[in-house]
This record gives structure tokens, C-alpha cells and sequence, in this order.
């Protein structure tokens, strides 16, 4: 195992120690908290606020979406593990301003657990917990099923949209709605290269040939729908793209939102490749792309592999979409309409 490490049980808190000193503006612990974080200004008044959290290991989800336009707090586990209650009622404490606290985060059942325990803890409080759960993955079930999805890049989406309509003073039902509808019309699909090391671990999550890749494998290493011989970039945005297009279903007309995330080691240039490609696929489905971003915005430590998101717009999601937001994790740019 080769990382910049110290002991590997301090990985968690020392990345976090790191961050709040790199980010001292933007960023403070709230009382109480150990794996938390909350945006310095936190709570912020007269604003529903938005809480989130997860396993650590997948940066800059979930610290990196804390900020104005974004979260308004995160609690985080070890890696690939869901923070404790107590810790996201920290968060919760920490950043309600009277409105009322969105839970949103990913679709996986140790987080589940530990928020809707969280939520029970901050009734008794007397604040008022909503919960969106994001559902993006269309490789991990079935549309039928799509209640059962895990959420991965597409949570991107879901701060973005649900973050926009807090700022702008909306209550805990209307941030909510937009929420849903945020998750109702995202889909993504990713493949994996190569395992990460988890370091307390240290070894590999799974194991995968040099000459193979897994289509559709999670972020944590679950297993995706087929593990195939190395494809081209080409045949790999056609295979997802597709996939993805299908799923909703987008149709002739459509506007959308891309993303082309990396998972963790692979090169902005390879990530670009691919979105030429999607650009093109969709460019020949009629569906026109509104703005699109391409970079890390869903990581699993040092995984090397990608994921293409796809976001159907209206006019609504459109307004919200170009709403300004800010954390020094990611960038600022997107490329507007054609």
C-alpha cells in the first residue's frame, strides 16, 4: 500500500483537520462534532437548511458540499462507512435556524439507519427533518425497482438544484420538492479499472484482471452488470450513454445537464474524451445539452474509472442550475448552451 499516510486509523480526522485549516473561511467544526464539518457562518438566517453525509474516501462528496448555494453541513464515517447518529445531530444542531433541516444523501442502508435516528433525535428537539435519498445508479436495480438505486454523482445535482432553492428563501416543503424532482430526473452509470485500498485495510477492495473492467460497479466496489474485456472510450460512452438515455427515458427535444466525474485516478484528459463522445451521442438523439460539467466530483479514493450523469431539465431546474454556489472543492466553470 502506497499512500501519504500517517497512522492509517487517523486517515479520517486528519483529512478533516486539514481541511478546516486550508478552509478556515468557509468551513468550522461545530460543538461537539469529531467528523463534521458546517460552513462558518452556520446557522444561517431564516433559511431551510441541508445536512448531509457518508463514508469518507469519495472527496468532495460530502465535505466538499458545504457552502453557499450547496450544504449547509456534513457528518462523515470511516471510510465507506455511514457517520454515526449522534455525530449528524451535531450537524443538525448546528446548522437549523429555526426552518427547518433536508436530509440528502446517498441510497445505502447504514446511512439510512443511522440518519432516520438522527431525524427521531432532532424531533425530540423540536426541529423539523425531511430526507431526500439519492437514486442515480441506474446499473444497481431494475427501473421497477429504482427506489433501491444507490446514489452516486448525481448527488452532485441534488446539492446544486436543492441548495439553489434554500438560498432563495423557499420553506422545508418547497426545498424538499425540489429535491425529488432533482433525483426523479437524474440518471448515471460508471465503470471501474482498477480497486482502491481502504488504508486501515490495506489491500485492495475487490480484484479485477489487468485486461478487464467492471461495467456499472459502485463506488464502494458492489458489483456492476458485466465485467468485459478493456473498451475504448467510444464504446464505453456509447454503452453508459445509452443506458442512460433509455432509462428515464430522454426523449427527442429534451434539454440536459451532463457530467463526466472521475472516481478518483483518472486523468481530466481521458475524462474529456469521454465527453466528446456523449456530446456527440446526444447531439444524434436530439437532446440538447444546456451546460455541462466534467471533473472529480464523486470519488472513491484512488479508483480509476468514471461515471456520465445525466440531468433532464425544465425551466425550473434550468433557473436553479445557473444559480451561483461556491466551495473551494469545485470548480466554477460549465459550459453553457450551444
Amino acid at each position: 500500500m502506497k499512500k501519504i499516510i500517517n497512522k492509517p486509523e487517523n486517515f479520517v480526522d486528519e483529512t478533516i483537520e486539514g481541511i478546516l485549516t486550508a478552509h478556515s473561511s468557509h468551513f468550522k467544526r461545530p460543538n461537539n462534532g469529531k467528523r463534521s464539518l458546517v460552513r462558518a457562518k452556520a446557522p444561517i438566517k431564516e433559511k431551510v437548511a441541508i445536512a448531509t453525509g457518508g463514508g469518507s474516501g469519495h472527496l468532495p462528496i460530502f465535505l466538499g458540499y458545504v457552502g453557499p448555494g450547496l450544504a449547509d453541513g456534513a457528518a462523515i464515517g470511516g471510510v465507506f462507512s455511514s457517520p454515526p447518529a449522534q455525530e449528524m445531530l451535531t450537524v443538525t444542531d448546528a446548522v437549523d435556524s429555526g426552518k427547518g433541516v433536508l436530509y440528502l444523501y446517498g441510497n445505502y442502508s447504514g446511512d439510512i439507519m443511522n440518519f432516520d435516528m438522527a431525524a427521531d433525535m432532532a424531533a425530540d428537539k423540536g426541529i423539523e427533518v425531511k430526507t431526500t435519498l439519492v437514486t442515480d445508479d441506474v446499473a444497481s436495480s431494475p427501473p421497477e425497482e429504482k427506489e433501491d438505486r444507490r446514489g452516486i454523482a448525481g448527488l452532485y445535482y441534488a446539492y446544486k438544484l436543492a441548495g439553489a432553492k434554500a438560498e432563495q428563501g423557499a420553506n422545508l416543503k418547497e426545498v424538499k420538492k425540489v429535491a425529488d424532482k432533482a433525483v426523479e430526473n437524474t440518471r448515471s452509470m460508471g465503470v471501474a479499472l482498477t480497486p482502491c485500498t481502504i488504508p486501515e485495510a490495506g489491500e485492495p477492495t475487490f480484484e479485477i484482471a489487468k485486461n478487464e473492467m467492471e461495467i456499472g460497479m459502485g463506488i464502494h466496489g458492489e458489483p456492476g452488470i458485466q465485467t468485459t474485456g478493456l473498451k475504448s472510450a467510444d464504446e464505453l460512452a456509447d454503452i453508459m450513454t445509452h443506458k442512460v438515455i433509455e432509462d428515464l427515458p430522454f426523449r427527442r427535444g429534451d434539454e440536459t445537464s451532463v457530467l463526466v466525474n472521475g472516481l478518483g485516478a483518472t486523468p481530466p484528459e481521458e475524462l474529456y474524451i469521454l465527453y466528446r463522445k456523449v456530446d456527440e451521442i446526444l447531439d444524434d438523439q436530439g437532446i440538447k445539452i444546456y451546460k455541462s460539467f466534467v471533473g472529480e466530483y464523486a470519488t472513491s479514493m484512488e479508483m480509476k474509472g468514471a461515471s456520465i450523469t445525466l440531468l433532464r431539465l425544465d425551466e425550473e431546474l434550468k433557473n436553479l442550475l445557473d444559480r451561483p454556489y461556491y466551495s473551494p472543492f469545485l470548480p466554477q466553470t460549465s459550459r453553457a448552451s450551444k
